[in-house]
């Protein structure tokens, strides 16, 4: 397994990642990443740094095991106490496009599943 070369760069972006989170409950949020903060940590060379990663009660649904980048923006996102209550009874889906734009769209879980 690769070592958490990008821990660092999300620490970075945390806290406006989490303003994001907050706004996603109301609508989806899209901002601009800058390529050269993860570059910079690791090249991941013709397959890029997108993923999707589907996180549904505070747990990862979607595999993810083959991009180190949404794993350890999952590690960064779990360890802090804000976002872990956001999580609680959401649906939330985070991607990351080759125009290197973070998305997030947020769901409530319906209690009725």
């Amino acid at each position: 397994m690769e070592e958490r070369k990008y821990l660092a760069t999300w620490k970075k972006y945390l806290p406006i990642i989490r303003l994001h989170l907050k706004k996603s409950l109301t609508e989806d949020q899209n901002f601009k990443l800058n390529i050269t903060d993860f570059e910079s940590a690791g090249d991941r060379g013709k397959s890029g740094y997108t993923f999707s990663l589907t996180i549904e009660n505070g747990k990862v649904i979607n595999n993810i095991s083959s991009s180190g980048v949404a794993r350890d923006l999952f590690e960064t996102l779990k360890s802090d106490e804000v976002v872990k209550s956001i999580f609680q009874d959401k649906s939330i889906k985070i991607a990351v496009g080759k125009t290197f734009v973070l998305s997030i769209k947020t769901t409530h879980i319906s209690a009725y599943k």
